[in-house]
């Protein structure tokens, strides 16, 4: 299948993906239009002027989502501008609808500092129930999130990072499973030090693993190197700096390794050095760091890769329409480390008997939504 060709003729047949429609279907009469607008609808304004917490009872923003990018990190095509990305944008409000039932709107921004994202959120935040941010680069991603979650008072979450770190966790879980190990017990490599390496290894810190190794392109991540940016240095808490060198030297005797970085990074040699059964998470896409048939035949007990085309693929589809299902359901104002470990915990358990070939279930699984917005508390 030509998917590149498909989504050409998909895309310009329908003009995009997303469309608004009524939730009063029925018939519009000129009762229910001087309800809906003039003069009926001023009294609802004046209610929610009066008391700012009816505005979900009154209006749309009890599940609407703001997708919002600058077009700074593009998933496999990097710094494309705002305009590169709204398909990918649009592509997001498709997920949300699909899944969770939750109406979006993918907003691309043609500012690009902290500042200047900050204050154009802050300034639309009124018009919605949430507000997902999407493929901003690092680190800048990490001031703006932050900040957002300070100063506003709707949940704020950028899938880049999190969405990741919670699938990532959730397919974990079950590799130890298969295996018989315990992530408690693991030295685990993560190659890639951007959003969604530096979310990874702050979940699974707090989760409890074993140790964490980081590398990024000039070798592990240590407090001997003097090249780190504040982000990195800002990592090392979480991180066994004892060990340095390049990843061949992290690699070594580890029980998983991770991938969010480019393809072809590690290797079969790399992968017999691992400990007994490694857990291979190549996740970069659209090629992996590894092949998973190269990986398995080294030795690896259970590959994930970010691909739908092979087995165990760590999708945010699984996680943050759930996520943002319960936020908008269930009042919830911030997205807390404690949410992502009962969405990763859920979606594991989903997964009754994990095999090698499946440790995390489908995004198509109709239980995922449902169950994870049940922890979202």
């Amino acid at each position: 299948m030509d998917y590149n060709k498909l989504a050409l003729e998909l895309h310009k047949n329908h003009k995009g993906k997303i469309t608004t429609s009524l939730r009063d279907a029925s018939k519009l009469d000129r009762t229910k239009l001087s309800a809906y607008y003039t003069p009926g609808v001023a009294e609802v304004s004046r209610v929610v002027a009066a008391d700012p917490s009816q505005l979900p009872v009154y209006t749309w923003t009890n599940n609407l989502v703001a997708v919002i990018s600058d077009g700074s990190a593009v998933l496999g095509l990097g710094d494309i501008g705002p305009r590169g990305s709204m398909p990918v944008m649009e592509g997001k409000a498709l997920l949300f609808k699909h899944f969770a039932d939750i109406d979006s709107i993918p907003i691309t921004l043609d500012v690009h500092t902290p500042d200047e994202i900050v204050a154009v959120v802050k300034a639309i935040a009124p018009s919605f129930g949430a507000i997902n941010l999407e493929d901003i680069a690092a680190p800048k991603c990490f001031e703006v999130e932050e900040r957002l979650k300070a100063e506003l008072d709707i949940p704020v979450f950028h899938d880049d990072q999190h969405g990741t770190a919670v699938v990532v966790l959730a397919g974990l879980i079950n590799a130890m499973r298969v295996t018989g190990k315990k992530l408690s017990d693991c030295k685990i490599v993560t190659i890639g030090a951007g959003a969604a390496g530096t979310a990874i290894m702050k979940l699974l810190h707090k989760y409890g693993v074993g140790s964490l190794l980081a590398v990024d392109s000039k070798g592990i991540l240590s407090a001997t190197r003097d090249d780190l940016n504040d982000e990195k240095k800002a990592l090392l808490p979480y991180l066994d700096t004892s060990v340095s060198g390049s990843l061949e030297d992290a690699i070594s005797g580890a029980d998983v390794f991770i991938g969010v970085s480019r393809p072809g990074l590690l290797t079969t040699e790399m992968v017999k050095k691992m400990a007994d059964q490694p857990i291979i998470f190549a996740l970069a896409n659209p090629t992996p760091e590894i092949m998973p048939d190269e990986a398995r035949a080294a030795g690896a007990a259970v590959v994930a890769t970010g691909r739908s085309d092979f087995p165990n693929q760590v999708n945010n589809a699984l996680a943050f329409p759930g996520i943002f299902r319960g936020a908008l359901d269930n009042g919830v104002k911030k997205i807390t480390d404690d949410h992502k470990i009962a969405a990763a915990e859920t979606i594991a358990n989903l997964v009754e008997n994990p095999t090698a070939d499946e440790i995390i279930p489908s995004p198509f699984d109709d239980r995922v939504v449902p169950a994870i917005a049940g922890v979202i508390l």
